[in-house]
């Protein structure tokens, strides 16, 4: 617990956060569930979200890169985690002794790992990713038969397991796309010739944040819903998140920095993009471009100030930006709120997503190490993690209940 007052901080509402992943797993109740942790959970703040996500029933844990997966486990996290964005060189090795599931998209790929579960002395466990029609991560189709024989030759010979086969889609986002349909056929024809070669995956994984609001028909053994579980809708076209039960899990919060009387013809902020219309009072927001507010936001993000919103003054610098309270009377010290669940009235981030023509992921992963997250709410069980033991502190543990403040990245596990 901070005893001096901050100058800006995210408050993540673990309470709400658990609250949509049992929502979400009540769209898929036959299927395993993946809590998405990549990208410090969406900004949002890894460890406490691994708790909350354990507490709420996550089997699985996902990360984009090794380092995060290893990250879990060095904080105490017991449980299945998968990986999936590796490079050549990757720390294989250390994957394998961990106990990860290790994503394997192509040939080099197993390669690297074979020596490595070799060296470990441990049977590798392996998650096969076929590319159905993203374009991006994952083996095609012209190469899966081999990378599937070869899984298989090396599964027979005690080096690996193969846990799984996934694909990824690249536009459930928009539900009725004829694409969203040939992957899912692809993705049964990928998995048709894993089972040919012998292969019996523990579980068959595909539907991001939009499959498992939209489309039962790709839930298959596991759902790995990622923004969505945070709150956030992943398109228009999906719906809005209460659509689905689901509420924002992160508030961004500042404390007014100055409040002053200006005269008309003011120019505000660099560039002098904004000139005050008449006599009236200017606020100033200690965040910047520095703490992850998009300099597009510049003229027009959405702020809470005094009651009402109000819009960027003029451009949005590294560390702090103008609004024109039009008179309105305010103090430094006064809260500024730039988004929240929009229940007070307040912007929320898809707000701010459609004001400077983003998505609502990009506004809050951005939210930068500046930032201190405050947990708020009830992570859940003693040891959700699936710990042996786990240490009890007052800052950043994210467990129990009350309010938790912390820098970003440097929560205790």
């Amino acid at each position: 617990m901070t005893d001096s007052p901050l100058r800006a901080r995210a408050e993540i509402d673990l309470t709400a956060y658990g609250a949509n992943i049992r929502a979400l797993r009540g769209l898929a109740p036959r299927a395993q569930f993946m809590a998405v942790l990549k990208a410090d959970a969406y900004g949002h703040g890894t460890l406490p979200c691994a708790r909350a996500a354990r507490a709420a029933g996550a089997e699985w844990l996902g990360t984009a890169t090794p380092h995060e997966a290893l990250g879990l486990r060095a904080a105490g996290d017991r449980g299945r985690i998968l990986c999936w964005l590796w490079t050549p060189g990757g720390p294989w090795r250390e994957a394998v002794e961990a106990d990860l599931d290790i994503t394997v998209s192509g040939l080099w790929a197993l390669r690297e790992l074979l020596p490595a579960a070799r060296a470990a002395g441990r049977t590798a466990r392996v998650q096969l990713k076929a590319d159905t029609g993203l374009g991006r991560n994952g083996c095609l189709a012209g190469d899966w038969p081999g990378l599937v024989a070869a899984a298989r030759a090396a599964e027979a010979d005690g080096a690996v397991s193969v846990t799984g086969v996934w694909s990824h889609f690249a536009r459930a986002d928009e539900p009725g796309d004829p694409s969203v349909r040939g992957q899912l056929d692809a993705f049964h024809e990928a998995l048709a010739v894993a089972e040919r070669a012998g292969l019996r995956p523990e579980v068959r994984h595909m539907a991001n944040s939009p499959a498992t609001l939209t489309l039962p028909a790709a839930h298959f053994d596991l759902v790995r819903p990622g923004v969505s579980s945070y709150g956030l809708s992943p398109s228009p076209e999906v719906g809005v998140p209460a659509d689905f039960g689901l509420r924002p899990v992160m508030a961004l919060k500042a404390s007014l920095a100055q409040v002053k009387e200006a005269p008309a013809g003011l120019g505000v902020s660099y560039g002098h993009h904004y000139v005050t219309p008449g006599r009236t009072t200017l606020a100033l927001v200690p965040l910047g471009y520095a703490d992850g507010v998009p300099r597009h936001a510049s003229g027009t993000g959405p702020v809470l100030v005094a009651g009402k919103w109000r819009t960027v003054a003029g451009r949005v610098a590294m560390d702090q930006f103008v609004v024109d309270l039009g008179g309105d009377a305010a103090a430094a010290g006064d809260e500024a709120v730039l988004f929240g669940a929009g229940d007070h009235g307040e912007p929320t981030a898809e707000d701010w997503a459609r004001a400077t023509g983003t998505i609502g992921y990009e506004i809050v992963t951005r939210i930068g190490p500046r930032v201190p997250r405050v947990y708020v709410g009830a992570a859940g069980d003693a040891h959700p993690m699936n710990t042996d033991t786990e240490t009890s502190t007052g800052t950043d543990t994210g467990t129990g209940t009350g309010t938790h403040t912390g820098t970003h990245g440097a929560l205790h596990g």
